[in-house]
């Protein structure tokens, strides 16, 4: 009997990674200082980007698509959360997955939050949307930019 490999039920944020970064300077105690709490923020960063490039290397078959990745200008719902439009182009000559791993930055570049989003099913020659959202409150002016994206 053959086996068959379930898919993973097509979602727009199929993995949502994320170490939030809840530390700032006037959270300091006594025993901390800036330098411990960049520390852990840097810690923060560092673990939450070896997660999501742990995630997309478990695609077999991937190859880079990051020039086929687009997003749009990063917005604020209500609840703080920020949202950005993600736009897959497939150029092969069959339906394609991508998995496409965003990273939310201030506007210093300083990194506030990483995620992964699916963009399942695209057509040879078409396009499609999905939404990374933030996966907490971002404060202040929020860029997004495709860090790593895979086609499958």
């Amino acid at each position: 009997m053959a086996v068959h490999r379930r898919r993973r039920a097509p979602a727009a944020l199929a993995v949502t990674l994320t170490l939030p970064l809840t530390l700032t300077l006037t959270s300091c105690t006594d025993e901390e200082t800036p330098s411990s709490v960049a520390s852990r923020a840097e810690s923060a960063f560092e673990s939450a980007t070896a997660e999501a490039g742990r995630r997309l290397d478990e695609i077999k078959g991937g190859v880079d698509a990051k020039d086929e990745v687009t997003l749009g200008d990063p917005t604020t719902n209500g609840g703080d959360r920020t949202s950005v439009e993600i736009t897959a182009s497939n150029t092969t000559d069959s339906t394609k997955s991508f998995a496409v791993q965003v990273d939310f930055t201030d506007q210093d570049g300083n990194w506030l939050d990483t995620v992964v989003v699916t963009v399942p099913d695209v057509a040879t020659g078409e396009s499609a949307k999905a939404t990374a959202r933030s996966t907490r409150a971002l404060s202040g002016e929020v860029e997004a930019e495709v860090a790593r994206a895979v086609r499958y």
